[in-house]
């Protein structure tokens, strides 16, 4: 098989599925199905690709890699989302459009987001087709994407731990790793895609960084930092103390008060 073959035969999984996913959510009243689903999604991809391609060190560690990160974060999403019915950002989205968000749901929610996942995934897609030997690159990527995952993992844990304690309704997360920064998942996320990147990539597919360059611009643009914080800029003056102290990106240490 081709790549261009591998990457059609993809893209036709992800419309199959998201569009199977869709009505599925018409039949639930929730659209916020597709974000459990998101980093299973993934997975998918990753082992429709390796099962497609001649298996090498680099198609495993990229399917394996894509897997562990795909399945824990579908995993959390899943843990944490039980019980509380639809995300509020596609019920309001819901009460906008009214009757004509059945339809409008397929196409800005589902196949959207189908779309981004098969941009996103080109790493770990094209990656697998590559006869070059794994090389310094993809040690480093490994080593990359254990930080991000570590990141993302454990500031999910922690952020948990801190919501489940009684009384944290009003109270600020800053320890742990928010000590350094105010998204540690977020930043863990973008690590996570550098490093499959640098897996994946060989000389002759250097345009692969497209997909850690659109993952990095939404975690930090669109989906991830600046939704979060718009929700988040009207909290209490703690918070305000909080943002100006602590990076929202990149970690670093806190900075100090007045300064």
């Amino acid at each position: 098989m081709s790549v261009g073959q591998l990457l059609l035969v993809n893209a036709a999984v992800i419309l199959a599925t998201m569009v199977a996913l869709w009505i599925v959510s018409l039949r639930l009243k929730d659209a916020s199905i597709v974000d459990l689903y998101w980093g299973l999604g993934f997975v998918i991809v990753a082992w429709v690709s390796f099962w497609a391609m001649p298996s090498s060190w680099r198609s495993i560690l990229l399917a394996v890699l894509t897997t562990v990160w795909g399945l824990r974060l579908s995993a959390y999403l899943a843990w944490r989302n039980h019980g509380k019915g639809e995300d509020p950002r596609y019920t309001a989205m819901r009460d906008y459009r009214g009757e004509s968000f059945w339809w409008f749901s397929l196409f800005s929610v589902f196949l959207l987001q189908g779309s981004v996942m098969w941009l996103v995934s080109l790493p770990v897609q094209v990656g697998q087709a590559s006869a070059t030997p794994l090389g310094t690159a993809g040690l480093i990527g490994v080593a990359v994407w254990t930080i991000g995952f570590l990141f993302e993992a454990i500031g999910d844990y922690q952020l948990a731990r801190f919501k489940a304690r009684r009384g944290s309704g009003k109270q600020v997360m800053d320890r742990g790793l928010w000590r350094y920064t105010r998204h540690p998942n977020y930043f863990g996320n973008a690590l996570i895609w550098w490093g499959l990147f640098l897996v994946a990539v060989t000389p002759s597919t250097i345009w692969l960084a497209i997909s850690p360059v659109v993952m990095t611009f939404l975690l930090l643009k669109v989906s991830g930092v600046a939704l979060l914080e718009r929700r988040l800029s009207d909290r209490s003056e703690e918070y305000r103390d909080y943002v100006r102290r602590t990076n929202a990106f990149i970690p670093w240490w806190p900075r100090k008060q007045g300064t």
